[in-house]
């Protein structure tokens, strides 16, 4: 069984789109199973349809209003790059409405609904490929896998957009007795169950470049820091999964093909800018065009 594993990132879920791009419509790669966490969830279920054209119109046209009801922080251009503050009314107002985070995401949710329709969903259902998003069960202090074939429509366009929800930044979600968040707080990388669930190649998209070159600036203020802060566990979490899969792989006889990002696209993926994700969408294709063809002239 042949798997496409898109890691969590935010706005850099472009890059992964670009790289999905190649491995689909050049290569013709035919995937069965099909995981995703967080930017990951939001593109698996167009890549398994192959409407690939459609999900790069949206990944390359969608701004902070397009993911943000309530956005907690402001952008402000200083010095050529982009920098956050808090937008202290906003964030006192969801508070006084009874919020338990300080940003809500409920205009993602409306976004993700009117993205995948319902026919495209029984579309994928017919079509036997199975499609994983990974959520965090933080009452249960786990980590949950939601599959296409154990849901109805409205419950799988929820769980894509709680895998998504990157609290506190973003809206914390009651259901089933439970408060679930963004998948990436217990799995970035779910190699281990495409594994698990029968994959034995893989191609996994890791939202990260596959050796640190940067080191942070000092935090300018409490926003800043609590971004740097949750980048940080994210990236022990990344770097875990992946040692774990690469672990269980060579156990299993599995093959996991990694495409990582060659460069450090943004230290704050909350930031959506359009002109630049247009450009790591291309960016992204280039970069899996020239690791296939270096790859085939080895």
């Amino acid at each position: 069984m042949r798997a496409l594993v898109i890691s969590g990132g935010g706005s850099k879920g472009a890059f992964a789109g670009g790289v999905a791009q190649f491995l689909i419509e050049d290569l013709r790669k035919d995937y069965q199973l099909y995981l995703g966490t967080s930017t990951g969830s939001l593109l698996v279920s167009h890549l398994a349809l192959k409407k690939v054209e459609k999900i790069k119109q949206v990944y390359t046209s969608v701004n902070q209003y397009s993911i943000f009801s309530h956005c907690p922080f402001t952008i402000k251009q200083k010095y050529g790059t982009q920098q956050i503050a808090i937008n202290h009314f906003g964030v006192l107002r969801n508070f006084l409405r009874g919020s338990k985070t300080f940003g809500e995401s409920f205009n993602l949710r409306d976004l993700i609904r009117n993205t995948l329709t319902r026919e495209e969903f029984d579309v994928l259902r017919e079509q036997r490929k199975d499609i994983i998003i990974t959520v965090s069960n933080l009452s249960l202090n786990q980590v949950e896998y939601k599959s296409i074939n154990d849901v109805d429509y409205e419950e799988f366009c929820e769980w894509i957009w709680i895998s998504c929800n990157y609290t506190p930044f973003m809206s914390l979600v009651r259901k089933n007795g439970c408060e679930y968040a963004d998948g990436g707080l217990s799995t970035m990388v779910p190699v281990e169950e495409a594994i698990n669930r029968g994959a034995r190649e893989i191609d996994a998209i890791i939202l990260h470049t596959e050796v640190n070159y940067m080191n942070r600036m000092p935090s300018r203020n409490a926003f800043d820091l609590l971004t740097t802060m949750f980048s940080f566990m994210l990236d022990r979490i990344e770097s875990q999964n992946i040692r774990i899969g690469k672990f269980v792989a060579s156990h299993r006889g599995a093959i996991i093909n990694f495409y990582y990002t060659p460069t450090v696209l943004t230290t704050n993926s909350l930031i959506f800018n359009k002109e630049k994700m247009t450009k790591w969408w291309q960016n992204g294709y280039d970069y899996a065009k020239m690791k296939n063809r270096e790859t085939s002239e080895i």
